[in-house]
């Protein structure tokens, strides 16, 4: 028999310890015979990040991913998810390639990372070429961003770093300042806007950003979510979330 409540698939999903964010916006997305199973990799918080420590402190992060994988392995999942994004994006397309080849390898599952999510869910919408860019980074961490987008066959017009000063407060940043960020990155020289950084609450912002602007809006959450329902071959359509998985 199949997991009583799994029945449809089970996620394993890896994710900073620090982060609150993604837990639950991933819960809130699940369909019926869909679960999710964290598993925490171990972070320690900062509370002065700047440019240097925050690539360092991704690093890391992305250092103590393997562990995690190997501990939500053992509830036997069917696909794992990625719920960091920064480290999908080190060294452009390559660096994201490495990182899911690794991941695979050792859990012999297939992986849903942000970056290429994010990729997919653009080419999903179709003729976005020219985007914008937010996150809860700091510049140097954009720049890696930029590159990945730049690798897939994107133009990043612009950007903003809100350079949170530590891991825990990415996820005190309000709707109200994601909103202004969202009108200050966009014009009628961007075709959409990303948000990466998934500690940072853009779920619901993002879906009534989409009907103002009349362009797509994309959250990771949705798009690494919903990169992973579709990998498993699970089509619901999800209301409230934005039209990615509302319509694709």
């Amino acid at each position: 028999m199949g997991d009583v409540l799994g029945w449809r698939c089970k996620f394993g999903v890896m994710g900073p310890s620090t982060n609150t964010v993604v837990q639950p916006d991933f819960d809130a997305m699940r369909p019926a015979g869909v679960t999710n199973h964290y598993s925490r990799i171990f972070t320690p918080n900062a509370d002065a990040i700047s440019n240097e420590t925050f690539l360092a402190g991704a690093r890391v992060i992305g250092g103590n991913t393997l562990d995690a994988v190997r501990s939500v392995m053992t509830c036997r999942p069917d696909h794992l998810v990625m719920g960091m994004s920064a480290v999908t994006f080190f060294d452009g397309a390559k660096g994201a390639d490495r990182f899911v080849k690794e991941v695979e390898e050792l859990s012999g599952l297939r992986i849903s990372v942000g970056s290429h999510a994010c990729t997919a869910a653009l080419n999903a919408h179709g003729g976005v070429r020219r985007i914008a860019v937010l996150s809860p980074y700091w510049p140097a961490m954009n720049e890696q961003v930029a590159l990945y987008f730049g690798d897939m066959g994107f133009s990043v017009v612009r950007d903003i770093a809100l350079r949170c000063r530590s891991w825990t407060g990415i996820a005190e940043v309000t709707p109200k300042q994601c909103v202004a960020a969202i009108k200050e990155l966009d014009g009628d020289d961007v075709d959409a806007i990303v948000q990466v950084g998934t500690n940072l609450s853009m779920v619901k912002v993002a879906a009534m950003a989409e009907m103002w602007l009349g362009k797509p809006v994309i959250a990771i959450n949705v798009a690494t979510y919903w990169h992973a329902l579709r990998a498993r071959g699970i089509t619901d359509k999800v209301e409230g979330c934005g039209t990615l998985l509302e319509r694709f």
